[in-house]
């Protein structure tokens, strides 16, 4: 859906009777959240989540439909106008389904309690949405559902979602509590509801899907008496006011000749968790309030970047990028700071905050270090979570959502985020995240003890060998820096070494990476191009991919092909090689190609800047305004792959700015090619100004650089120096130059 027909739109239901004053609520300050366009990502693979929210909440309410499919994993997709209900809690960006969990749904008459069918509408609840009436901007929603004729607007604060409901038809209307559906591979285990008030329903909802162990309390409160609540129970008869099974439904029977207001408060806890939320996050009923006061989070939040650009074009492709870094990780505490442990008990952070929803092989590589530039304030708690969940599950989280750890994706992710949370001076008890780190290295699970064995993952022991030894060879390489900046030379000189199995895996003869069984041999057949998903030496990606996945050792990726100009000849072929894959289940994943390099996931996003590293920092300039102009864009399709929980969108913030952290945990950024004359972060120390002279599609190559007003000679910008503010000033021209002192 394109600006105009969302500023169109959203201008006519105001007039229709809306209510919504959110576009006058910031008259006094910059109005960035009018270049949000939720849509962009909703079409495509780019699995995004629509529906209001606020940053890092727990609530994400939005619409789900009906399929449950691989790019419905957020629950909504641009192709498809159907609505089961809207479920207080979301996904963003991923490529496995969860949550959607606690749904409501108005309705008028009769009705089928189930999921349904598209070609019968009779079989379920779901109702078309008339997508002409839909609005969404950050922190509220909105849309008309042609089914029951009942106009929907829904907004939320961290812990709440807030939903008005106008029915059109005044007689036999409800509101249904779904707590059967969820997302995709989510099913329930357990559920409970009551009426606990003329006005208040309570329960729970227990489920098993990605993350195996999931609980929601909730408690939700209706803005004018429930006439009658009729439960189903395992698709029995219906029983009023209360009900525990496996599969509940629950119909609050509503007057309807005024608008309908439902507050649904929910907690990882307890059900009196979820009155507390309630209580201090949204007492009243000020509907109109509660979208302007998620509005001014959104402002203060994308305010920590101001830039300027001739065309808003560009400026809804950045804030819209800059959204999505901050829909996840959710706060998964409640407000008395009770949270749902790695260990399956109940704790309370003792003044720190627990997120979840943690993508970790994504965000290592752009979004977290994103969020330590402009969230410094939340580093203290993202890092306690973190090293928390290691003592409560023996480990760094991998993927970890509502207290469970998925593992999913390969490596041990979470360690390097912690790794560069250590070296950026963010973490207080350096001893205990240094044991966390190297304990969670020297497992033996998911593959490590063969790693261990054999000194790299033999392919004939473990499928995705070689993407496997890479990303734990990366992480070992992260553990080495932290033990260097704690002066544990024994253990820097060992990870280090081990963060070198990767060399096991190099062809002199052919220049890539491949499989090597326990004998020594190549794995045979070889094709670069090819690719079985999940199903051969590499995960989401192939051999041209994964030959670069060596961001933490740059120089050992150097002796691995004899030179420099070896590699960069390597990897200008990477770039100009036939844009195919061959196989007959190729990966859906390796998208967004120019060549062989995949933008569309995560192993090829340090890559463009490894020409940076390697002295050539003109090249670095060309690919990455090439990526950013052509790869990200103002449409529903706007991402090249999956969001990946703000990874994508984080890439190109970075980017953007002019400098990305291609080594991971390094604590440094390297120089690419800024797109913007002028940007300034709003930092504790101060404003970070970049400034770009003389910057056009042209003059995307970097000729000086001053720092402070000095002129600045390195290739890259330690943390430390963008955390103390100042002003970074770039003279950009036509010409392709090295300017730095050579390492």
């Amino acid at each position: 859906m394109k600006k105009q027909l969302f500023v169109t739109t959203f201008c006519s239901l105001l007039l229709a009777g809306y209510g919504c004053s959110s576009p006058q609520a910031n008259d006094a300050v910059q109005d960035l959240t009018q270049y949000v366009d939720p849509y962009i990502g909703s079409g495509g693979h780019g699995h995004v989540f629509v529906g209001a929210n606020v940053p890092y909440g727990l609530v994400q309410l939005g619409p789900s439909s009906i399929p449950q499919e691989w790019d419905w994993t957020s629950g909504y997709h641009i192709s498809d106008s159907t609505v089961i209900g809207f479920p207080h809690m979301h996904l963003s960006g991923t490529g496995i389904g969860d949550l959607h969990d606690i749904t409501l749904m108005p309705v008028v008459g009769e009705v089928t309690y189930a999921r349904g069918v598209e070609s019968d509408q009779t079989s379920g609840l779901w109702s078309y949405s008339d997508r002409s009436k839909e609005v969404v901007k950050p922190g509220y929603y909105a849309t008309h559902l042609l089914r029951y004729d009942v106009d929907v607007e829904l907004t939320a604060t961290k812990r709440v979602g807030f939903h008005k409901y106008t029915f059109n038809q005044k007689e036999n209307a409800a509101v249904v509590f779904d707590l059967q559906n969820g997302g995709c591979w989510d099913s329930p285990t357990k559920a409970y509801i009551n009426k606990v008030g003329e006005k208040t329903i309570e329960g729970y909802r227990y489920s098993s899907g990605w993350a195996t162990d999931q609980r929601v309390f909730f408690v939700a409160e209706f803005s004018e008496p429930i006439t009658s609540l009729d439960v189903i129970v395992d698709r029995g008869e219906a029983v009023a006011d209360k009900g525990e099974g496996k599969i509940i439904y629950a119909r609050a029977n509503v007057d309807a000749q005024k608008p309908v207001y439902v507050k649904v408060a929910l907690s990882p806890t307890s059900i009196e968790n979820a009155k507390l939320n309630m209580q201090t996050e949204l007492p009243g009923w000020d509907f109109e309030g509660t979208i302007a006061q998620a509005d001014q989070a959104w402002e203060k939040a994308l305010g920590k970047i101001n830039m300027e650009a001739s065309s808003d074009k560009t400026k809804k492709i950045f804030y819209t990028a800059l959204y999505h870094t901050m829909v996840a990780p959710s706060e998964f505490c409640d407000v008395n700071g009770d949270y749902y442990g790695a260990d399956h008990q109940m704790h309370n952070g003792e003044g720190y905050k627990s997120y979840t929803t943690m993508s970790c092989w994504d965000t290592y590589r752009s979004a977290h270090p994103l969020m330590s530039i402009i969230h410094p304030e939340m580093m203290k708690d993202m890092m306690w979570a973190f090293v928390n969940i290691y003592k409560q599950q023996g480990k760094l989280p991998v993927w970890h959502l509502m207290g469970c750890e998925t593992d999913c994706m390969v490596g041990n992710p979470g360690v390097i985020i912690v790794a560069d949370g250590l070296n950026k001076g963010y973490i207080e008890d350096t001893e205990t995240a240094f044991e966390a780190l190297k304990n969670s290295v020297m497992l033996d699970d998911r593959g490590q003890d063969i790693r261990k064995q054999y000194g790299f993952i033999p392919y004939d022991k473990m499928k995705e060998s070689v993407a496997n030894d890479m990303e734990y060879a990366i992480a070992d390489g992260a553990v080495a820096l932290a033990a260097k900046k704690l002066g544990k030379t024994e253990d820097y000189e060992y990870f280090f070494k081990r963060s070198r199995s990767y060399m096991n895996f190099f062809d002199k003869e052919l220049g890539f990476m491949r499989g090597r069984g326990t004998k020594g041999e190549f794995h045979e057949p070889f094709n670069p191009f090819a690719s079985t998903h999940r199903d051969d030496d590499y995960c989401e990606g192939n051999a041209w991919q994964y030959t670069f996945l060596t961001p933490h050792d740059f120089e050992g990726l150097v002796e691995c092909f004899g030179s420099k100009e070896n590699l960069v000849k390597k990897m200008d072929e990477l770039f100009v090689a036939e844009a195919k894959l061959d196989g007959a289940h190729t990966s859906p994943d390796i998208s967004g190609l120019i060549g062989q390099y995949a933008h569309g996931n995560e192993p090829s996003h340090h890559t463009i800047y490894m020409y940076a590293l390697a002295g050539e920092p003109w090249k670095c300039a060309d690919k990455v305004r090439e990526v950013l102009s052509t790869l990200y864009f103002d449409g529903e399709a706007g991402l090249s792959g999956n969001e990946d929980v703000g990874q994508m969108s984080a890439w190109y913030v970075m980017s953007a700015l002019g400098f990305y952290q291609a080594e991971p945990a390094s604590a440094r950024y390297w120089f690419g090619s800024p797109l913007f004359d002028e940007v300034a972060l709003t930092l504790p120390a101060g404003e970070f100004k970049v400034v770009a002279e003389n910057n056009s599609a042209e003059n995307r190559y970097i000729q000086r650089v001053w720092l402070n007003g000095e002129e600045y000679r390195k290739p890259y910008l330690e943390h430390s120096l963008v955390m103390q503010g100042g002003e970074l000033r770039f003279e950009m021209g036509a010409e392709p130059a090295l300017w730095y002192d050579g390492e």
